[in-house]
């Protein structure tokens, strides 16, 4: 079951990134990135409705308050990460966002000590972070009718532009900060729920604890949604045409479902070795159905730099980084 759970997250967040990428790349469209907020919180709202009121998970509003800072670093990352798709193609900006988990790695020596990495461990976190710059340098450097020429046959036309890797670097950094918190947070909740003698066992309580932080996580995405359609629909009096979002909407879905999928997987610690690495490179699916689908055509230079981050995500997920 695991194999099944671990290709479905897979297979759900590249798809994620690709109707993402087909609802936000329209750049005559403004809010395009704000009414993909809307989607994801909506559809993000309903399943949390449903993990409340028919899962049973425990929430309140001290969970969602303490939760909070990381539930805005995480949203705020989201939102660059959609404005940013209308800048680059989808294979440079996913495996750029992806390289968070490095990130986090770097952060934890820097800043916390403690954890001991291998030497193959160690060399991940280069490639990743050796392949996420090379990446940004090769798009920065390459030459304007070189560029011109490869995109011919490109659904899309990109120029040279300081935001096409300013934003996707801004959710590597954003990412990275909200999952550096979220290990903290989790402690602190967990803390609490040991503490009040609500559960029998560290584990169950460490379960119920991230079961709370994920609804708090999504109805604050939720009330994200909430704020972006009242400042689009109401205040700009922006439209919201079905055609246009209905690609948002299945983004939104397949971001949901490959939540929903990684926690099963995940929760499967026998195959997590196996498990991890699978649904890490959910990046290089990404890359492949934008050359399918979107015809994006990249140099020898990109796709080099895109294996180096591939490679070293997928060590990262199989010693758990």
């Amino acid at each position: 079951m695991w194999l099944w759970l671990s290709l479905t997250a897979l297979l759900c967040w590249s798809g994620s990134d690709l109707f993402s990428k087909i609802g936000c790349r329209d750049g005559s469209d403004r809010y395009s990135h704000l009414k993909m907020v809307i989607a994801v919180g909506v559809v993000m709202g309903l399943h949390a409705a449903f993990e409340i009121f028919v899962g049973g998970t425990a929430i309140s509003w001290s969970v969602i308050w303490t939760y909070l800072p990381v539930s805005l670093l995480y949203i705020s990352s989201m939102a660059l990460g959609y404005l940013g798709l209308r800048y680059i193609e989808l294979s440079v900006s996913s495996p750029i966002c992806n390289s968070s988990g490095a990130l986090v790695a770097v952060l934890t020596l820097l800043f916390v000590g403690g954890e001991d990495y291998s030497p193959l461990a160690l060399l991940a976190i280069a490639l990743v972070c050796t392949g996420a710059i090379g990446l940004g340098v090769a798009d920065a450097t390459e030459d304007p009718e070189l560029r011109l020429e490869r995109q011919k046959a490109s659904n899309y036309k990109y120029a040279k532009s300081f935001l096409a890797l300013a934003l996707p670097a801004a959710y590597c950094l954003l990412d990275a900060a909200g999952t550096f918190a979220d290990n903290r947070v989790l402690e602190i909740l967990t803390g609490r729920y040991m503490n009040a003698g609500m559960f029998a066992t560290l584990r169950e309580c460490a379960d119920q604890a991230a079961a709370s932080a994920n609804c708090a996580y999504e109805l604050t995405f939720l009330a994200a949604a909430a704020f972006c359609f009242i400042y689009v629909v109401i205040i700009k009096k922006d439209r919201l045409v079905p055609k246009m979002e209905a690609p948002k909407y299945f983004g939104a879905i397949c971001e949901t479902a490959g939540q929903f999928a990684y926690i099963y997987a995940i929760s499967d610690t026998a195959h997590l070795a196996m498990s991890a690495p699978i649904i890490s490179s959910y990046c290089a699916a990404s890359v492949l159905w934008s050359r399918i689908f979107l015809k994006e055509k990249l140099s020898w230079k990109h796709y080099a730099m895109i294996c180096l981050v591939v490679i070293g995500i997928a060590i990262m997920g199989f010693f758990d980084l």
